[in-house]
Order: structure tokens, then sequence, then C-alpha cells
């Protein structure tokens, strides 16, 4: 909360429980940032955001397999209960002063949530690395780094690698291995609780490598390539987490530099990030 009001961001929560659900949920979790009680869904219908299927789920067609299907995807994965009716489609809106959407990011299935932390990495605004894992090699020095140290079921997160190049060195972009040159990025190893997206790149720029005469896309700048993962929520994954007390994500930073006359050979250097685990509300009273 202190690095977002240091960048000038506020936080507000706005769901359709009541003012003494949230009470309670804001006492037992510590929160302090306001949350609003849109028992009407008003504000949620304004944003056009009203889970209209929540309704189909628990009506007279909620037998038809498609409706079932859009429930268990857009509601409720565990099961069907009117309580559901006049919640929205979950996610995050980002205003400026005036009340202008900026930016919003909302994932399909309606257990997968992004963290402040990501939202705040995709937009630009860095907070400040948690349980960072530092390295420098002959060619450069990284900082590799999840943006939550602690994840959920349907936690969207990413693991960062801010890259600062040596002096008169590069490293090769998207769009160099048409090449031959092996590109920036993270290799991870299979982990059967967390699906990986595809990796983010910053804008390269174009090098022209004199010794070659070829004209590659390189970073020769600071630069930060982010790898966004989501932890599964189906409820098989949701009971395997349980039984776990951290989660374990490993693989390599692998990458190719080169200086004005000479290309080194691809490097990679292992990584590891440990995350711990934690309960969803529902599931912390249920265990």
């Amino acid at each position: 909360m202190q690095e977002l009001e240091n960048s000038g961001i506020s936080v507000a929560a706005i769901s359709y429980d009541s003012e003494e659900v949230l009470a309670d949920f804001a006492n037992r979790r510590s929160i302090t940032f306001p949350l609003l009680s849109d028992d009407d869904s008003s504000v949620i219908r304004a944003f056009g955001i009203y889970n209209t299927v929540a309704e189909e789920g628990v009506g007279p067609n909620r037998d038809d397999p498609e409706i079932a299907a859009d429930y268990a995807k857009y509601v409720s994965a565990v099961g069907t209960a009117p309580v559901v009716v006049g919640t929205p489609y979950p996610g995050t809106f980002m205003l400026d002063a005036t009340g202008r959407v900026g930016a919003r990011f909302f994932e399909e299935f309606y257990a997968e949530r992004n963290t402040t932390s990501n939202v705040m990495l995709n937009l630009g605004i860095g907070l400040s690395p948690i349980a960072a894992v530092q390295g420098e090699t002959a060619q450069l020095k990284f900082t590799a780094y999840p943006s939550n140290p602690a994840v959920t079921a349907g936690t969207k997160f990413s693991l960062a690698v801010d890259v600062d190049p040596g002096p008169d060195m590069h490293v090769y972009a998207p769009g160099a291995e048409s090449k031959g040159y092996r590109v920036i990025g993270l290799r991870l190893d299979p982990n059967e609780h967390v699906r990986f997206e595809p990796v983010e790149y910053p804008d390269s720029e174009i090098y022209y490598f004199e010794p070659l005469d070829e004209y590659v896309p390189v970073y020769q700048q600071p630069f930060t390539v982010l790898q966004e993962a989501v932890v599964g929520a189906s409820r098989e994954t949701q009971a395997a987490l349980r039984e776990l007390d951290a989660l374990t994500i490993s693989g390599s930073l692998d990458y190719q530099a080169c200086d004005d006359a000479i290309c080194y050979n691809p490097v990679s250097i292992p990584v590891a990030f440990t995350l711990d685990l934690e309960l969803l509300d529902r599931q912390r009273a249920n265990r």
C-alpha cells in the first residue's frame, strides 16, 4: 500500500457483498483500504461487467450443458448457489483523477486473478523486488524476482528479469533467432500446478553487426522481461496445493551476448523461485 501511495495510486474494492460481510472480512484479513458495498449491483452494471451467467446458472435452464459449462467458467467450478447472483466478472480497472478508465485487467476464467503487483509491472510501475535472485556474468548483470512472494489458486503473477548489459555489450531480442542467435528469456521447467503464458518483451532496437554485415534486433540498455504465470484453480489443483508448504518454480535464464567484435557462446544460468502458498478465504475456513 505504501508503494502504491508513493506512486500516486489509491485502492478501493467494490463487490455486491453487504457492509456487514465486508466489515467482517476486512477485520479478519486486516484490510485497511475501502471495501465498498454495491449490494444492488448498480455500479457493477454501470461498468458493464454484470455477470448474467450467474442468473442463468441457477435458473430454469441450469441443466442445459452449454449453460452449465458457462457457469463453471464464469461463475463457479464447484457448484451452484443463489447467493452468486449479482456478482461481476472479476477484474481490475485503473482510473485517472477524472474517473476515466486508462487500463483494465480481466481473465476469462473467473477463478484466475491478476495480483496488484502484476498489474503494476504490466503498467511499467515497478514495485520493489521481493525474494530476488541476482547474478552477474562477463556480459551482463541481472535480477530475477516474482511479482508476488505468495500465491494461491488462480493467482496470475509474473516472474520478472531486470537485465543490465555490460559496456559495449548487446543481447539478442525476439527476431534474432532467425539468424541463429539465442534470444534472452526464461526457460522454465514444466510445473503441474502452473501454466506459463507467452513472454512479454519490451521494444528492441536494430543493431548493425559489422563483422558479419547483418542487422539484428538487440537490447543494449537496461530492460525487463516479464514471464507471466497462472496457478491452476481447478478443484484438483486446490486440493494438491493444500498439501504443499511452498511452490517452487525452476529453470534457467538463457541468452547470447556480443560486443562490437565478438559473439560469445550461449549461456544458461540456473534460477529458482520459491513462493509461499496462501489459502483463499473459503479454503481457509474449510481446512
